[in-house]
């Protein structure tokens, strides 16, 4: 059986030190059968025949009911692919990135993240996030048509440029920072170029500016990713949401003529470029840059940490250090300061990451690096406006020898993380240093955030650092995966609710 699993194995009883995270509920048991939605809407995007139904489903069936629905749904045939397209459309149609590219628009960014959990977690479990997601929807959409009633238009198809001239219509809107013009010549794009030349070029402009804490990039990232497994017959109105998210600046002037903090480093890193050599990708690793970065991040300015990736790559060393310094100098914001802008500069890290593997062209590759270097001072900034930074740095995760041996030892962590965790850090690092596997302690991790995921934070910090565990050097990789426990899930955090809800709808 692959990875996701038989519909029949939603829910099995499983236990991580004691927690039960998961029940047999009898999911296909006496469910009553729902009928294809045959509503159409009057006016607004539609989505491919497909999925409109289902779509339509998730957008009019009450909060209360909508997972018994699906699960109708999926005894009836529906996909793991199509309920995932349903979820993030359903998303895209009702839910705009306005004021900010994030608090209610969650319910999209989160899409991705609790695919990756569903993905990388066992059989039986992988239907878990992606309902707890469905439910998570209901309460966006509502506060959405409480404050404002928006919902994605039709595309102006009046405006939309040929394929001659969709691309410098993109750019020019982009540049600009023209949202209407910007919607028409993101349709012309998706419908004339690749997949991959699209992507492209919206990452000219998902890394340019800090506005809304790195959500922009993290939105491509996700929206791109969960593309690829739905099908990119569904990527116009998810690019067009996108377009409208990353030309977001709300309360300031037009970003194109004015000189704001939020847009400067990317400017200023575009001059540093020429110093970057040819062959930067064949450059050395070296821990003592690292540390370079962690003194800029902690105290320097963004210029003065992206001056800092730009010596080292112009004196031979190579981008791995540099991603290791961004990596390990997030999670240590993150244990100065627990909360949500340190769990955002790990969440953005990661997708400027992605968005690094994912660029083609040296330049713009080379920008993303030095951005990535350059945002992290920028939260460090963020988190001082908002409150004291402890005093312990990364080298300062208490030492400690492992208490306990192979599982045991994980499951000492995880029960300190809900209660001291420092603790845990400690204990994660040791069991780490001994030995231990780290992607046991992941897989155990992912599982405790089935039962107790409460918050989209929850899903999309836990998915980016699980993730970003494998993408920093065996050098750090201890100290990185320590740092995580100040914001994941432990075993002794109350359960979320949803499996008890689950088992009341399908009862």
């Amino acid at each position: 059986m692959g990875r996701l699993g038989s519909r029949r194995a939603f829910l099995k009883s499983s236990t991580v030190g004691g927690v039960v995270v998961g029940a047999d509920l009898g999911l296909f048991s006496g469910l009553p059968r729902v009928a294809a939605a045959d509503a159409q809407l009057k006016q607004g995007v539609q989505f491919h025949e497909q999925v409109e139904p289902l779509v339509r489903l998730i957008e009019d069936t009450q909060r209360k009911d909508l997972l018994e629905r699906i699960a109708d749904r999926i005894r009836g045939g529906a996909s793991y692919q199509q309920v995932l397209a349903a979820l993030l459309l359903a998303g895209i149609r009702n839910v705009q990135p306005r004021p900010s590219v994030g608090f209610k628009f969650h319910c999209v960014l989160v899409v991705n993240s609790c695919h990756l959990a569903s993905l990388a977690g066992p059989d039986e479990d992988r239907w878990l996030p992606i309902f707890w997601a469905l439910d998570y929807f209901k309460s966006s959409q509502a506060d959405e048509s409480e404050r404002s009633g928006w919902h994605m238009q039709a595309v102006n198809e009046s405006q939309v440029p040929s394929a001659t001239h969709c691309v410098q219509e993109f750019r020019d809107a982009m540049e600009g920072w023209d949202v209407e013009k910007a919607d028409a010549a993101t349709a012309g794009l998706v419908r004339a170029l690749g997949a991959h030349q699209v992507f492209q070029e919206f990452a000219r402009y998902a890394a340019r500016d800090y506005r809304s804490i790195g959500h922009k990039a993290i939105y491509l990232a996700n929206a791109w990713r969960t593309l690829q497994v739905i099908g990119w017959e569904h990527a116009e109105p998810v690019m067009r949401s996108l377009a409208f998210a990353l030309l977001n600046h709300s309360g300031e002037p037009n970003p194109a003529e004015s000189d704001l903090a939020a847009d400067r480093p990317w400017r200023e890193n575009q001059r540093l470029l020429a110093r970057i050599p040819a062959e930067w990708l064949d450059g050395k690793q070296d821990p003592a840059v690292a540390r370079q970065l962690f003194a800029a991040f902690r105290g320097g300015t963004p210029s003065d940490a992206a001056e800092v990736a730009a010596a080292a790559l112009e004196g031979g060393v190579g981008p791995q250090t540099l991603w290791d310094g961004v990596f390990v100098g997030a999670g240590e914001l993150l244990m100065r300061q627990p909360g949500i802008i340190g769990l955002h500069g790990l969440t953005t890290a990661n997708a400027m990451h992605f968005l690094y593997q994912a660029a083609s062209g040296n330049r713009l590759r080379q920008r993303i690096l030095l951005q990535a270097c350059s945002f992290n001072p920028m939260f460090r900034q963020d988190a001082l406006d908002r409150g004291k930074l402890s005093d312990v740095l990364i080298d300062d995760i208490p030492g400690a020898e492992a208490s306990a041996q192979g599982q045991q030892s994980i499951v000492e962590a995880l029960a300190d993380i809900s209660g001291d965790r420092m603790r845990a850090a400690a204990k994660v690092q040791a069991y780490l240093n001994a030995g231990g596997s780290g992607t046991e302690f992941v897989d155990a991790a992912r599982r405790v955030l089935f039962a107790k995921g409460r918050d989209a934070h929850d899903y999309k910090f836990a998915s980016a650092v699980l993730e970003d565990y494998y993408h920093v050097s065996p050098a750090w990789r201890n100290q990185f995966l320590a740092t995580s426990v100040f914001h994941l899930r432990g075993s002794g955090h109350p359960d979320s609710g949803l499996v008890e809800r689950t088992r009341a709808a399908f009862s």
